[in-house]
């Protein structure tokens, strides 16, 4: 049986079951409570490997490894800005955010921020929920249109079709489960990542040192032979241009630091304390060994297939799979990266329905356990997809992702400031969280509008933000 054939066998069994994981889960959503955070009562465990797979998703099975594939040890950089940005955010902010949410009785991300910042509540839902669609909406488009370049890649369906098979996989059990069914199919997900990404580096070492005729038989060899560039840790780059490489690669750290609301809301949803440092040992060990593992597919590829021979770099992963273990196997964990993706456009589904549910559309005083509350959150949720399906097929598809690009820059670096100082600092209050909120919007559209180099947009809208936040609290009096 041929590999591509084996691979879309297991794929479809793969998706299957992961449907019907979710629509089983979704069977325990009983108020719109559970629907929008799960009742506050996930598992330590379950909270951080959903964290994990929805931060991660296509980035550490595709993204991590084509880097490392293209630039040698200089994709360090990168990964520590990263590794960095998620331990602090478990190590510092999940636990108060979790404390927060219990304390507020939230159930959305911007409800707690409301909630937080009170004597503006009403206009901080309005602000940072259409912020939040806005950019989202283009997020959620984005992950069909990566579905259906993926099955055309793969099995030359045409893209379009792909597109609506990814939507089909993602809209039954996301819209009936909310987001208890998309936190336990992301679990599913995390365990088959870690696998793939234990097991190929360990596999793949042994295999290069033992197959012969290969372009090297250990990764320091491979490195060393593709070239200086390969080596070093700045690659070509050298004086000012080094520098910039470093703090591009550096500057992830800013959008992990509670500024992502679909992963925030992970913490937010932990059960107890308790669970929460369990929670925050499993996201730390599962990140760190992830990203080692990321890194040293991408250097066995080198070793297996030399410098700059794939045509795309990041499918270095699924090639060096294909490469060392037998096809069905490789097939699984190819399946799981390609269902990384749905990890990803299902908990940004959820969370634009959850912030148009929540704080748009809501009756005031409405019970939260309230049946047709639960069945409104339902049709948002499918209406969302549904149209987001339509822009992702219509929109040129360098417009979508153009704007996925600032997403970090738009949503991550402002929201991150004001969780930061919302959690850390007294005098911060409610005026000055929503000047922050606009003044990461407008230094993301600016940036979009003279198209600098999008990577410095996360950092440049941080520090504008970080800037912005600390002088509207010291100018602009609270309001009373």
């Amino acid at each position: 049986m041929e590999a591509n054939t084996q691979i879309l066998i297991v794929m479809v069994c793969y998706l299957v079951f992961l449907v019907a994981w979710g629509i089983y889960q979704g069977r325990k959503v009983k108020t719109a409570e559970d629907y929008a955070i799960a009742g506050r009562k996930l598992p330590g465990w379950a909270a951080a490997l959903s964290e994990r797979a929805t931060g991660e998703s296509s980035w550490a099975l595709l993204g991590l490894p084509g880097l490392a594939y293209a630039t040698g040890i200089a994709g360090i950089w990168t990964a520590i800005g990263c590794v960095a940005g998620i331990v602090t955010a478990w190590a510092a902010i999940a636990w108060r955010l979790r404390d927060e949410a219990d304390n507020y009785g939230v159930t959305s991300f911007t409800g707690y921020l409301a909630k937080r910042h009170g004597e503006v509540g009403r206009w901080i839902r309005v602000i940072a929920s259409l912020t939040i669609v806005f950019f989202f909406f283009f997020y959620v488009g984005a992950q069909f249109l990566g579905g259906g370049k993926t099955l055309n890649a793969l099995f030359h369906i045409k893209p379009a079709h792909g597109m609506l098979i990814t939507a089909l996989i993602i809209l039954p059990y996301t819209v009936y489960g909310g987001f208890r069914s998309v936190i336990y199919t992301d679990v599913i997900q995390a365990l088959v990542m870690i696998f793939a990404l234990v097991a190929g580096p360990i596999i793949g070492i042994l295999y290069i040192a033992k197959t012969p005729d290969l372009f090297a038989s250990s990764i320091p060899e491979a490195l060393r032979l593709a070239g200086p560039s390969f080596t070093s840790l700045t690659g070509v780059a050298t004086g000012f241009s080094a520098g910039v490489l470093i703090m591009s690669g550096l500057s992830w750290f800013f959008g992990y630091l509670g500024g992502q609301p679909q992963l925030t809301m992970r913490f937010m949803a932990i059960r107890d304390p308790q669970q929460a440092k369990k929670g925050r040992n499993i996201g730390i060990l599962w990140t760190v060994v992830a990203y080692v593992g990321a890194l040293a597919l991408g250097w066995i590829g080198i070793a297996i297939f030399g410098p700059g021979t794939l045509a795309d770099q990041e499918q270095v992963m699924p090639s060096v799979m294909l490469q060392i273990f037998p096809p069905a196997l490789a097939a699984l964990l190819i399946a799981g990266a390609i269902a990384a993706m749905v990890s990803t456009a299902d908990s940004l589904l959820i969370l634009s329905a959850n912030e148009l549910t929540d704080n748009l559309l809501s009756d005031k005083g409405e019970s939260k356990t309230g049946r047709s509350k639960l069945m409104r959150s339902r049709l948002v949720t499918a209406l969302l997809a549904v149209i987001a399906l339509i822009a992702a097929w219509f929109s040129p598809s360098n417009l979508i992702f153009t704007l996925v690009a600032y997403v970090w820059a738009g949503v991550g670096a402002p929201f991150s400031v004001v969780i930061l100082l919302t959690l850390f600092w007294k005098r911060f209050h409610g005026r000055a969280a929503i000047v922050t909120i606009l003044t990461g919007v407008l230094i993301t559209i600016l940036w979009v509008i003279t198209g600098f180099e999008k990577h410095a947009a996360l950092v440049v809208s941080f520090l504008a933000s970080a800037l912005v936040a600390v002088l509207s609290t010291l100018l602009i009096p609270k309001k009373n």
